[in-house]
């Protein structure tokens, strides 16, 4: 499921080149308290790693890029999506109690919040990401250092660890393995302009925007759909649309 946001504002908003922590602190703060400690203290679990389950896009709008920040141009949409359902139901009620919101130093206005229910997916799928996609591994240098290695579109690790990824989100929530395993993806139209470097709380991520064709079980394509693909989709990564 899906909300999406149109946001307003008396004048342009004025935000960080890298405001992800931004538009996640957004989320959390209007969650119902119990149900964002349980999100982001214990997720759902797969062995060993807690995954969040729910992504957002960048502010979609009129955008303009200064020396040090980004002046967006309203009315402009922010998309939160997730499978858990519970979640996105209490955000949607505790931002209708508010009138306006603070977005960093903006004061904006929610012009409206509309639900969007997943669509069925086929098993081909054409996407363009509204925030960029990312999957990573972490290497041992020679020196004992471990070392974070962000893929890129056209090395053939980055459809295999999205597959991972998404099998292990599939069995982290719904508590089964899923009929079948099958998923990859393939860039269709990604330029050198679509890799985007974020600063997140002071670590650096590298990921890709562009248009892409997903193969696979509907099951994996449809909770990819929810709850972003690839890694760290709870701080603004891996959200996407369908085209066709």
């Amino acid at each position: 499921m899906r909300l999406i946001l149109t946001l307003n504002s008396k004048k342009e908003i004025i935000l960080p080149l890298y405001y992800n922590e931004i538009l996640q602190g957004l989320i959390y703060k209007n969650i119902e308290k119990s149900i964002a400690e349980e999100i982001h203290n214990r997720g759902f679990l797969f062995e060993k790693r807690n995954f969040k389950l729910f992504t957002f896009s960048r502010l979609i709008g009129k955008t303009k890029i200064e020396k040090s920040f980004f002046k967006i141009f309203t009315p402009s949409k922010l998309i939160i999506s997730s499978p858990y359902n519970e979640m996105l139901q209490s955000l949607a009620e505790n931002l209708i109690k508010w009138h306006e919101l603070k977005l960093g130093n903006n004061t904006l206005y929610i012009e409206s919040i509309s639900i969007h229910y997943t669509p069925e997916i086929k098993e081909t799928a054409f996407i363009r990401m509204l925030s960029p996609i990312t999957i990573y591994s972490t290497l041992n240098t020679p020196d004992g250092r471990k070392k974070t290695y962000y893929y890129n579109p056209k090395e053939k690790e980055f459809s295999e660890l999205i597959r991972e990824n998404i099998i292990k989100k599939y069995i982290a929530f719904y508590r089964k393995t899923p009929l079948s395993k099958e998923f990859t993806i393939e860039p269709l139209k990604v330029t050198r302009e679509d890799e985007k470097i974020v600063s997140y709380k002071g670590f650096i991520i590298k990921g890709w925007m562009g248009k892409y064709r997903l193969n696979g079980s509907k099951e994996l394509l449809q909770l990819a759909y929810d709850g972003g693909i690839g890694a760290k989709n709870s701080q603004g990564f891996g959200c996407f649309e369908v085209e066709g």
